[in-house]
């Protein structure tokens, strides 16, 4: 199984990922967002224009000096650091879940577009990416790839890139410091969803036992592999 995953910290309307850390990780290290941005192999005027973004959701992240004796250049505030120690403890929560928590979902084939299948399972019709030639399959669904939603306002499945859509009830909270892993029964309630959220997300969608949710994950982040 490919333990693999892209952590992802919300803050409010934002959602900082593993290139925002990388960009001000390097601001950090080069002194400047230019040199910042040569290191990575970036465009200027983006990383410019994503520092931006950020900033504004989340205040000054970096503080730039013009000129003078020392030629200017770029340091992070006290915010950014502490931006940064978060998504460090994030993304040391999910490296330390993501490997071992999921779900396997078993079911048949029926059609198939390229590389993308749909699979008739128990908690219904799941699209998922196969690459061999299979009628009978298992459907690997990882915690770090489902996102749970309210479901007054969830996203429909036309409305969203996360094709496979179900609705569920929470069924147990085991909630650690920076990331909660939630079993989610779906179906007819006779399978569990493992799903790995922020705390920010647990309290914001306040997730506890048979609060209803509705359960999402993209095709492209689903396996499916020949039984």
């Amino acid at each position: 199984m490919d333990a693999g995953f892209e952590a992802h910290l919300r803050v409010g309307d934002v959602t900082v990922d593993e290139r925002d850390v990388a960009l001000l990780s390097a601001v950090d290290r080069e002194g400047s967002l230019s040199a910042a941005a040569d290191a990575l192999g970036r465009s200027y005027s983006r990383a410019h224009k994503r520092i931006g973004a950020l900033e504004e959701e989340l205040g000054v992240l970096v503080e730039r000096e013009r000129g003078g004796a020392s030629g200017g250049g770029s340091r992070l505030t006290d915010d950014a650091r502490a931006l940064l120690a978060r998504f460090a403890r994030v993304r040391a929560a999910f490296a330390d879940t993501a490997g071992t928590e999921v779900a396997v979902l078993t079911g048949r084939v029926g059609e198939r577009d390229g590389e993308l299948a749909t699979v008739a399972t128990d908690v219904g019709d799941v699209r998922a990416l196969l690459f061999e030639s299979a009628d009978d399959v298992q459907v690997a669904v990882r915690a770090d790839a489902v996102t749970l939603h309210d479901p007054a306002v969830a996203p429909g499945a036309d409305a969203s890139s996360a094709r496979n859509r179900f609705a569920g009830v929470v069924e147990s909270v085991d909630r650690r410091e920076s990331v909660a892993l939630v079993d989610v029964a779906v179906g007819d309630g006779d399978v569990t969803l493992p799903v790995l959220v922020t705390v920010d997300s647990l309290e914001r969608l306040a997730l506890e036992p048979e609060r209803d949710v509705v359960a999402t994950f993209k095709s492209t982040a689903t396996r499916a592999t020949p039984r």
